[in-house]
């Protein structure tokens, strides 16, 4: 399935019925009082969240959706039915805006989430309403209103507590494979993931979720590659995973990947560049120990680097668990001093 993550849509809801003048007509009593019903409220049109929904594929060729109208009223007090309400599936994390103003309308941030996009129309009122003691026949009644209609902008931004950085071929599918029971496409070529892929990791009765995106290469704030198209999807992330390719042996080669790495990530989103972010270092299975202990101190000298790393293999899974112990204890950390902040 192809990964769509940006669609603009016209969305119409349904008109309310109209109210009916009527008048109760029946035998022996040839000259009864007003009796026209209401009609029915249109329908509105939602988002619905869906936690087994990637992708918003289904809104790109499909640009319409319009709810239906609430039904008219009728004599004998008679009440239209009200239209259903329409709801249009879409990913955990998908955002609304109005395209004409670039008002923000809202966003779906759990499943079964709602959002409200446009809302139906009010039903008319039958004449029954308007019936008075001056007034004993009216004939006023109300027609329904129109529904609310809207060209609305839809992005998905993935929900994820951790996200992969990487330049192609770091790694970072690998790590993702191990770790999870996501399946992600995994080979020796570049552009191996060519959308974002998601990945649950539990220990004990706790979970994270980690995202991977394509791999970003030199030049991609300024559109080359595939990867500055998806950056945006680890802007909700709570930490950042460099993932360092050891393959390369030589120091130069390693610290000029992570320093244009970093350019790449602040050139398009300063933001970004804020975000706490560990080295990994994958791949120590291709290094002696001792080379392989030269390297990562000569890399850290080199970039005066005093934040947290690791060194792993997602081959053989050395410090993989405790890359993960450290990611569960940093998370816990940063939700404690979210819920005292909330107090």
């Amino acid at each position: 399935m192809k990964f769509v993550d940006e669609v603009l849509i016209d969305v119409l809801a349904g008109n309310g019925g109209n109210g009916c003048c009527g008048f109760r007509r029946e035998k022996y009593i040839p000259k009864g009082g007003p009796d026209g019903g209401d009609g029915g409220d249109g329908g509105s049109v939602y988002l619905l969240a869906d936690e087994n929904a990637n992708t918003l594929i289904d809104y790109r060729y499909k640009k319409q959706f319009k709810a239906k109208r609430g039904e008219d009223g009728s004599g004998k007090q008679c009440t239209g039915a009200s239209a259903d309400d329409l709801y249009l599936r879409v990913p955990v994390g998908t955002i609304a805006y109005d395209f004409q103003t670039q008002e923000r309308i809202g966003e779906v941030t759990e499943h079964r989430g709602t959002l409200l996009l446009a809302k139906g129309g009010r039903r008319g009122l039958g004449n029954i309403h308007f019936k008075s003691s001056t007034n004993q026949a009216p004939t006023r009644h109300t027609l329904g209103t129109p529904g609310e209609q809207r060209q609305v902008q839809l992005q998905l931004r993935v929900l994820a507590d951790v996200g992969l950085l990487g330049f192609p071929n770091a790694g970072k599918s690998s790590f993702l494979k191990v770790v999870s029971k996501a399946h992600p496409k995994v080979a020796d070529y570049p552009f191996t993931t060519l959308y974002p892929q998601l990945g649950v990791v539990k220990m004990g009765l706790e979970s994270l979720v980690i995202a991977d995106i394509p791999g970003l290469i030199e030049g991609a704030h300024q559109g080359v590659g595939l990867g500055v198209r998806f950056l945006k999807h680890l802007s909700r992330t709570k930490v950042l995973l460099h993932m360092v390719d050891l393959a390369l042996e030589d120091v130069d080669k390693i610290c000029d990947s992570i320093i244009a790495l970093e350019h790449e990530i602040a050139a398009y989103e300063e933001d970004l560049s804020g975000y706490p972010r560990w080295l990994v270092f994958n791949k120590s299975d291709l290094l002696l120990e001792e080379e392989l202990d030269d390297i990562i101190a000569a890399c850290l000298a080199k970039l005066d680097y005093k934040g947290p790393h690791f060194v792993i293999s997602t081959v053989t899974k050395d410090g993989v668990e405790s890359l993960l112990q450290q990611l569960f204890t940093y998370l816990q950390h940063q939700k404690a001093e979210q819920q005292d902040q909330e107090q």
